[in-house]
């Protein structure tokens, strides 16, 4: 690449000024993540989907209609369970994406990263959009599952290694507020294309396909606002008055030193982590799964007042108790978010170990509790419960960078980052499995529906103690999977944070640096841009909660 094109994308170009106010980052990267993050909220889609050839019913397919046949069909609708697969797509390919490119990420910078995320994202969306004018169903996976996959990867990881490195004081925090926004953009995302799908639907037509170019475009307008807006430290910098803590003050948990990304694979402390993540997740995303029918079948008609198990209600008495159900789950979704900041900000004054101990220990507890509460038709300790689990689900996920930085250095923790959400991939496949089946193999031994969970709450208390015994183990790193001097000096230098004489001189000649400090206006702004559509998404979600409490 010569210096005269794309030039702006160079990391060399994103180094901060002298006076850089680093509360410019988060938001910048909120901008993405509350964009990509609408992946959780793809389900909004679905049931439009499955009647768009019907339109008011949907057509079903001849039957022996097998997967491969839909995804070139025509003539008849998709089934919901075959739109799911891009629901799957989008979390394998985001690990997969992540764990291929995150060491190119951390060579080229945050903000090259970003804008193909955009690219990517908003281009599978487009393409998505095709697919559904066509009625083509593999364009879709092609579009949105693929394509869009690897944008959600390569978005998700592309704030991390910089958040750390300007928040090294606060690495906990500053990793929660980022990935809040993937938790919070389907809260955002999702009334958002309930609108858009109700303004453009005709007698003809769902609205779906326009709605997804309408996205597109939102969606890449404040993705590129926040691409353009990274900006990473200069080589050495802290922030004023900081000084690392020693090592005996957190027993050597914190290094000071980097391992490189090629040697990841051969350390045990991150197949630890990587068991470590995966039970937390797998606990987790098989309960947000089955939150709204796993209310539902376990209290039935308890939740309108009435006292009848769910196979006795009937078909209005169970769309009332539906609506409650979707009031859990908005719930839900909100403890899911808030516990990616709350956690992540509390590690950094209990450590990361002790955070994932407490997260372990504490929803084996609440799991194994779950059944003794549903039997006693205690709806408000089953909820709390949940609420807490849910909470502690989403802050393992902005946990975990700052406990990578802490055992393995800064330098490449985006990569290592990357290679660890493998266990996300995996986990997604697994939780799903164990909760699902479970439910399905207990109903066909007879049991009544408001029972069938309670072996599932026991595996997935199984799942957190294996968890923990992971956790337990974790140690320092040892000193010999460190980088040496000269391997740190060369990674820097292949990272382009050590600039050759004659780089230095270009960027001097056409770049004043203005070393004035950042206006405060610029930061309250850069945050109102991000904090407004986030409250709108909060607001939406309690008026859903409100519906299990009236």
């Amino acid at each position: 690449m010569t210096k005269n094109s794309s030039s702006f994308l160079d990391k060399e170009r994103i180094v901060a000024d002298p006076g850089f106010n680093r509360w410019l980052v988060p938001p910048a990267a909120l901008a993405i993540h509350l964009c990509i993050g609408m992946a959780y909220g793809f389900s909004v889609f679905w049931l439009p989907l499955s009647r768009a050839v019907g339109i008011k019913e949907s057509i079903a397919c001849v039957p022996g209609t097998g997967f491969i046949r839909e995804l070139f069909i025509t003539g008849c609708d998709w089934r919901i369970s075959t739109l799911g697969w891009m629901y799957t797509l989008f979390f394998v390919f985001l690990g997969s994406s992540a764990a291929l490119w995150g060491g190119w990420l951390e060579h080229v910078g945050p903000r090259k990263a970003a804008v193909i995320s955009a690219l990517c994202w908003c281009g599978g969306m487009l393409l998505s959009a095709l697919g559904i004018y066509l009625h083509q169903f593999w364009i879709m996976l092609l579009g949105s599952g693929v394509i869009g996959g690897i944008g959600l990867g390569l978005g998700y990881i592309s704030p991390v290694s910089t958040l750390i490195k300007w928040f090294p004081d606060r690495r906990g925090m500053a990793t929660g507020m980022a990935i809040m926004g993937f938790g919070g953009g389907a809260m955002i995302g999702s009334p958002l294309a309930t609108a858009l799908m109700k303004y453009f639907a005709t007698p003809t037509d769902v609205g779906v396909m326009q709605t997804f170019i309408a996205m597109a475009g939102i969606y890449f307008v404040f993705m590129m606002s926040g691409a353009l807006g990274y900006r990473i430290p200069d080589t050495g910098w802290k922030p004023s008055g900081w000084s690392p803590p020693p090592a005996e003050n957190n027993n050597g948990m914190i290094t000071p030193h980097h391992v490189h990304v090629k040697n990841i694979f051969r350390i045990k402390q991150f197949w630890m982590l990587w068991i470590v993540l995966c039970m937390n997740v797998s606990a987790g995303i098989g309960v947000i799964g089955m939150s709204s029918p796993m209310l539902q079948e376990v209290f039935g008609g308890q939740l309108i007042g009435i006292a009848k198990t769910y196979s006795e209600l009937d078909k209005t008495q169970l769309a009332a108790i539906a609506a409650v159900a979707a009031g859990f789950t908005a719930l839900l979704s909100l403890f899911n978010i808030g516990g990616r900041f709350f956690w992540a900000s509390l590690s950094d004054l209990f450590g990361r170990k002790m955070t994932f101990i407490i997260f372990f220990m504490l929803g084996s507890l609440l799991y194994v509790s779950i059944p003794g509460s549903a039997n006693a038709g205690n709806k408000l300790f089953f909820v709390a419960a949940f609420c807490v689990i849910l909470s502690m689900y989403g802050g393992g996920f902005s946990t975990i960078p700052a406990y990578l930085a802490d055992l393995s250095g800064t330098q490449m923790v985006g990569a290592i980052h990357g290679r660890l959400l493998t266990a996300w991939a995996t986990a997604g496949i697994l939780g799903p499995v164990i909760v699902n089946y479970m439910r399905d193999y207990q109903l066909s031994l007879g049991l009544p529906r408001e029972q069938v969970y309670n072996q599932t709450m026991m595996i997935l208390a199984g799942l957190l103690m294996i968890g923990l015994i992971c956790n337990l183990l974790i140690r320092p790193v040892a000193d010999k999977w460190f980088m040496t001097a000269d391997e740190l000096a060369e990674e820097k230098r292949h990272a382009r944070e050590i600039l050759a004489e004659d780089e230095v001189h270009y960027i001097e000649v056409t770049e004043h640096s203005d070393t004035k400090p950042t206006h405060p206006a610029w930061v309250w702004l850069a945050w109102t841009i991000v904090i407004l559509p986030l409250s709108w998404g909060v607001y939406k979600t309690l008026m859903n909660a409100a519906r299990f409490f009236i």
